[in-house]
């Protein structure tokens, strides 16, 4: 059997520069959750996006309850969550005991819909956060969420965990509202094999959240605790590895985007097959290209990812809308279109191999087999 070509995996740089800096933890004996990688990760990741503070946590997940934790999230509050996403955004809601209400998402971008987000207003006047995310690394209509949060006076939370690098207006994903998140879980643009990243420009939060993801043990010659903690910092070896990925993070992202194009080229002779659209002021990071089928297609999406998995090619559905999880049945969804968007994209929708060690060969070869499909 053929070489199997991934969706999205870790691709470490051709220089060595992750090695460089592991090798830099083992001389100097610091195989620890603290050390200069993880300072110094800090520090250059937070100067790429170009926000003032960071924290290095143990996976993006946790650098949401960090966020949630550092609004004050609590038993009885209502977060707004988009509702196309993976679980790990809307999970932490509930490590907080809040409840998640689903916004809705639009056709333009896929994210949350600015129109589904003010009727959420309507009807619950006083949440206590949003989280908005940024599917497969294409920006939201953050100017309008943003105005619409700013209006109401609740604070904003972006889910970048698949966006980073991306850009709106040339401001990165991650930096327009209270607190950004970044994952650098290993099928991510850039990985540590698993990690995260929560950043802000409040100065005092980040340090609090830093305390608490180190146990919240004070500053006592004993061991003293005062509040609940967690065991959630990134290890020095970790962030050895997102030191040297950041030096690879632009290479990436035009990888991605040449990845992307080449789809674009190949199947724009398949009407029934449409591209996740990009809109005007945005640069994605192209994490993964997804299409849709035209739901009066003879080719099902199933079709396609049957076809792939037989010449042993991976690809997946878009993500299940949160609404439709059992877990968050009893959890309210709002929308403005009749027929929920999510649902539907999740209906029509497939995520294409958008690995960086995919051959132009192998590529040419995922697009073949998709278009023989409709011959």
């Amino acid at each position: 059997m053929d070489k199997k070509i991934l969706l999205s995996s870790p691709h470490m740089s051709e220089e060595g520069y992750e090695q460089k800096y592991i090798k830099e933890a083992f001389d100097t004996n610091w195989i620890a959750p603290l050390g200069e990688n993880v300072n110094k990760f800090e520090e250059e990741l937070a100067e790429y996006v170009g926000t003032n503070h960071a924290a290095a946590l143990s996976a993006g997940t946790a650098a949401i309850h960090m966020a949630f934790k550092a609004l004050d999230v609590k038993e009885g509050d209502v977060v707004f969550c988009s509702d196309l996403t993976f679980s790990a955004t809307a999970n932490p809601i509930t490590y907080q005991n809040a409840t998640p209400v689903f916004i809705d998402s639009e056709k333009e971008t896929w994210n949350m819909d600015p129109k589904a987000l003010e009727k959420a207003f309507e009807k619950y006047p006083h949440p206590k956060a949003v989280i908005v995310v940024y599917l497969y690394g294409t920006p939201a209509k953050i100017d309008e969420i943003k105005a619409i949060c700013d209006k109401h006076g609740v604070p904003l939370v972006e889910d970048a965990a698949e966006s980073l690098g991306a850009t709106y207006k040339g401001k990165q994903t991650g930096t327009f509202g209270k607190y950004g998140i970044y994952s650098f879980n290993g099928n991510k643009i850039i990985t540590t094999s698993g990690g995260g990243m929560l950043v802000s420009e409040d100065e005092e939060r980040i340090a609090k959240v830093r305390f608490w993801v180190t146990q919240s043990r004070e500053k006592a010659r004993h061991y003293e605790h005062k509040e609940i903690g967690y065991n959630y910092r990134m290890s020095n070896i970790v962030a050895g590895i997102g030191r040297g990925q950041l030096k690879v993070l632009d290479l990436r992202i035009k990888q991605k985007t040449e990845i992307y194009n080449r789809y674009k080229e190949g199947l724009k002779e398949i009407s029934d097959i449409e591209l996740q659209p990009i809109p005007e002021d945005t640069v994605p990071n192209h994490w993964l290209t997804a299409i849709t089928v035209k739901e009066n297609s003879k080719v099902k999406p199933l079709d396609i990812m049957v076809a792939l998995e037989k010449e042993n090619i991976e690809s997946r559905p878009v993500w299940k809308p949160m609404h439709m999880q059992p877990v968050f049945a009893n959890c309210d969804f709002v929308k403005v279109e009749e027929n929920a968007v999510s649902k539907d994209l999740f209906e029509r929708g497939v995520c294409l191999p958008s690995d960086t060690k995919m051959t132009e060969e192998e590529q040419n070869k995922v697009i073949e087999i998709i278009k023989g499909l409709w011959k």
